[in-house]
């Protein structure tokens, strides 16, 4: 088994050695551009409901970004990028149950 984990992480390694640093500019630079139309967005009267959903948006492809060009998860083997997403589905339908709910209260909280 030794012997197999071995050449995975020959070939990971090849993959690595060969992107170059522009690719990550790029990215960065798509990040630096999603954060400027969230901070936009924020000065904007958007109903809450629009406003919110673009901004989750935003912040999921960003988290993607992140996640697999800067945390390398992009050239992992498929064993390790099918447990990390399992584990952040898992993580938000934990808070989908638990969570969200109670945040809901504020709705109904406040002077009517």
């Amino acid at each position: 088994m030794e012997a197999f984990q071995q050449i995975i992480a020959e070939q990971v390694a090849e993959r690595h050695r060969h992107h170059a640093k522009a690719q990550f500019f790029w990215v960065w630079g798509a990040l630096l551009v999603m954060t400027a139309i969230e901070v936009y967005l924020t000065y904007q009267n958007l109903k809450p409901v629009r406003m919110l959903t673009i901004l989750m948006g935003l912040s999921i492809v960003k988290a993607a970004l992140i996640i697999g060009f800067f945390m390398h998860l992009k050239y992992e083997v498929s064993r390790m990028k099918w447990l990390t997403m399992s584990s952040l589905v898992i993580c938000l339908v934990l808070m989908s149950i638990f969570f969200f709910p109670d945040a809901f209260r504020i709705l109904y909280l406040g002077v009517k």
